[in-house]
């Protein structure tokens, strides 16, 4: 994976790491375990090779459970957030969604791990509990900077095995059947909604550090991933880029917008010749749309009709898959609001977009209120983030791979604690007048001092 010669070495040792950091997780630091999963999360064709060795499939599944318990053992507790119930009640929505499907006829029975549907519902699970880890465990500021730093250096990987995919074939010249696959194991257009997901994340997060140093190192990543992106040739990675930063552009940097309109103007002089036939290539010599775009709305005109046939409830989560379909060799509606309408329905529809709004406000309100400015980093980031996420998904499932979204909820997890921290640091202080003003009140009018010992 990492083509350094040491990679029939690696597999086995992160294997045996999982291990270790499940037992570390369970009886002493489960912190040390959320940190371990955090740099391995994104890196899906590293944890296949474990599919050779004993439960080596559901590695991830075991350290999350393992860091949880862990935590619990040691009398952590949840920070306040309205995410826990709606994760849950849509969990569930989801589960009895797809027997509906199979009361319909639409899929199989979801009983075991064998089973397709029940299996993408229980890797989609370990989202939220990733989510809940990071609750438990980031518990301090040192804590929120860990996390932002082991993000960042996932980041740099992913970004370095994909550069180094690309540059291992022809550039010069857009070929579909060259396209590198990423090592996230979600198809290019996957390592694309990732790294521009975490490109927008770290450029956020920056507009708050102050030493030069740290910043220069910050935007050499940055533009080192969008380097990265820029050769996965997806379209849709482009767009949630691009909208991302004029956002960014909108709420804080407004000289962005200056170098946003100058790129609009000369973007088809200053990127490759193999990008910009790419982005140029959705109409044919004959002014019809190309193969890929005309697929996808004979999709979308199907999901429509499916839809109306059952707009409440859907046709079953993870449904889609076992259909026969316009296009017969896809089974993605390749628009992950559409595939939510069609599989879950409204009611579906309306706890996945409560998610994102929840995502949305949290991290725009640490942006905006917060007094510490790795906390307004933080939300700026998560903000910037979540906007990327959701133009990606416009495109295409990019949500339902925990690989892509698992470590967006580590973010969204470590900006609940960094929302908790900023109200504690803004609790009002004890001034001499208000403490005059205590001093002259009975002792049962303070309640928290009025089962004390009198002396």
């Amino acid at each position: 994976m990492l083509h350094l010669g040491f990679e029939q070495y690696f597999s086995p040792a992160a294997y045996i790491g999982f291990w270790v950091m499940c037992v570390i997780s369970l009886v002493w630091r489960p912190r040390w375990g959320l940190y371990y999963m955090i740099l391995f999360l994104p890196f899906r064709t590293m944890r296949n090779r474990f599919i050779g060795f004993p439960l080596g499939a559901n590695m991830m599944t075991f350290l999350v459970i393992a860091v949880i318990l862990g935590a619990v053992f040691q009398g952590k507790r949840l920070p306040k957030s309205k995410l826990y119930m709606i994760w849950l009640v849509y969990g569930v929505y989801l589960y009895f969604s797809m027997w509906l499907g199979f009361a319909l006829g639409n899929s199989p029975a979801p009983l075991w791990l064998s089973d397709r549907n029940f299996d993408i519902w229980k890797d989609y699970m370990i989202i939220p509990l990733v989510f809940v880890a990071t609750n438990l465990l980031v518990e301090d500021r040192k804590a929120v900077r860990t996390v932002v730093l082991l993000t960042a250096a996932a980041l740099l990987g992913i970004a370095w095995v994909s550069v180094h995919s690309s540059m291992a074939s022809t550039l010069t010249d857009f070929n579909e059947a060259a396209r590198p696959k990423g090592p996230l194991a979600a198809g290019s257009n996957g390592t694309a909604a990732y790294l521009a997901q975490l490109a927008m994340f770290m450029w956020g997060f920056l507009q708050f550090v102050k030493e030069k140093r740290y910043k220069l190192i910050g935007y050499g990543l940055i533009a080192y991933t969008l380097f990265a992106a820029m050769y996965t040739f997806s379209r849709g990675g482009y767009v949630a880029i691009l909208a991302s930063a004029l956002v960014l552009g909108i709420v804080k940097d407004r000289k962005l917008l200056v170098i946003f309109g100058i790129f609009l103007l000369t973007w088809q002089t200053i990127v490759p010749n193999s990008v910009r036939e790419r982005v140029t290539m959705t109409k044919d010599a004959n002014g019809q749309l190309e193969s890929s775009a005309q697929e996808r709305v004979d999709l979308w005109k199907e999901s429509w009709d499916s839809f109306v046939h059952s707009p409440v409830v859907g046709e079953g989560f993870a449904s889609f898959r076992y259909g026969h379909h316009v296009v017969s060799n896809l089974n993605d509606t390749h628009n992950m609001f559409v595939k939510v309408m069609v599989e879950t329905g409204v009611i579906g529809l309306i706890m996945f977009f409560m998610i994102m709004q929840q995502m949305f406000a949290l991290g725009y309100r640490l942006f905006r209120r917060a007094k510490d400015p790795m906390y307004r980093g933080l939300g700026l980031g998560l903000f910037l983030a979540t906007c990327s996420c959701f133009i990606a998904n416009c495109f295409g499932d990019r949500w339902t791979y925990l690989e892509l979204t698992g470590p967006l909820f580590i973010l969204v997890g470590a900006a609940v604690r960094a929302a908790q921290f900023s109200e504690i640091n803004q609790a009002p202080e004890l001034t001499s007048h208000s403490i005059a003003h205590l001093s002259r009140q009975p002792l049962s009018a303070l309640p928290h001092l009025s089962g004390a010992r009198r002396l």
